[in-house]
């Protein structure tokens, strides 16, 4: 039996690994401060690893695996220090804000990434990710450092891809609008969690790997998304110059339009997937997320409080406003 010690374990992604984990028939333990609880299998340290005696409990024993999400280098770092030396294996889940290079088309995992964080510096995601991946990177060929993309699905808290599903949703009558940037030349690249559950569990591969899927259009994305979603009404499209003149942001947060990008990020949605696939990485028809995403807003509340997004009354001043 696979011991393994996921360090988190307890949020949307790390706990679908669990779960997915004990599916297999591993013992799993989780190590966390205990805000949310683990799976139903899967036994609990609580632990804040801003302690320096955060690993004390877990350190004394060998693991056949330890998978990390952590987006703190300090905390990455720490449990290299701690726990790296009785780990068979090792998987760092980072990300594709690595690298610094939004430009270039089908770039790969060769593609120049941040400067490293260091200890005092602002806080910045994709320099912290650089950080902790130097970290596991002392470990050798026991590690694995994945880099997803944009991962969605049934759950997902940055409210990004299923902002599209709950503005269509929210939509509903043959009259109602729905706001869009212009989708020419841009594209989309996601992973399905489900689908990147599944590689992380499942792979034995070592090195880096970006995980992400196929590209598509956005217009085409979007397009599918709102046939799910039922929407009968009409989209009016907005320019990109009077978009940002009139407060929205790109990509995420308040006020934004998710998927969105500046025009010279050609390159954000476009890598290669290469190695992925290579490595065995899966991925699933991207209508069957979709669906998945578009039954997951209706069952949330297409109106609940979201992170990414407009509200459905900016939303249609907006429209109002562009005549």
């Amino acid at each position: 039996m696979t011991d393994v010690l996921i360090l988190g374990g307890t949020g949307w992604l790390s706990g679908r690994i669990a779960g997915r984990l004990l599916m297999n028939g591993a013992t799993v333990m989780c190590l966390a401060r205990g805000g949310r609880p683990s799976p139903e299998g899967a036994s609990l340290v609580l632990a804040d690893r801003d302690d320096p005696a955060a690993y004390d409990a877990v350190s004394g024993r060998d693991w056949d695996h330890v998978i990390d999400v952590s987006s703190s280098a300090t905390h990455v770092a720490a449990a290299v220090e701690a726990l790296g030396g009785r780990a068979a294996r090792w998987t760092y889940v980072s990300s594709m804000s690595v690298y610094s290079d939004d430009a270039t088309v089908g770039a790969d995992e060769t593609a120049p990434v941040h400067r490293p964080a260091a200890v005092g510096d602002e806080y910045e995601y994709g320099a912290q990710k650089v950080a902790a991946e130097n970290a596991v990177r002392t470990l050798g060929d026991r590690a694995l450092i994945v880099r997803p993309g944009l991962i969605v699905g049934q759950g997902d808290p940055s409210d990004r891809f299923g902002y599209w599903a709950a503005a269509f949703l929210r939509a509903e009558g043959e009259t109602e609008k729905v706001l869009v940037p212009r989708g020419d030349g841009r594209s989309v690249q996601v992973i399905d969690v489900d689908d990147l559950t599944e590689f992380l569990v499942t792979t034995t591969a070592t090195g880096v790997i970006d995980a992400i899927g196929d590209r598509h259009a956005l217009g085409d994305v979007l397009e599918a998304v709102r046939r799910r979603a039922g929407h009968r009404g009409d989209t009016v499209t907005a320019e990109d110059d009077w978009l940002v003149a009139n407060g929205v942001e790109h990509w995420a947060g308040e006020r934004s339009l998710p998927l969105w990008l500046p025009a010279e990020m050609t390159g954000f949605m476009t890598r290669s997937n290469e190695r992925y696939r290579a490595a065995g990485g899966g991925l699933r028809p991207l209508d069957e997320t979709i669906a998945a995403v578009v039954d997951d807003e209706q069952h949330r509340g297409v109106d609940r409080d979201r992170r990414a997004g407009l509200t459905r009354a900016d939303e249609l001043a907006l429209i109002q406003r562009l005549g």
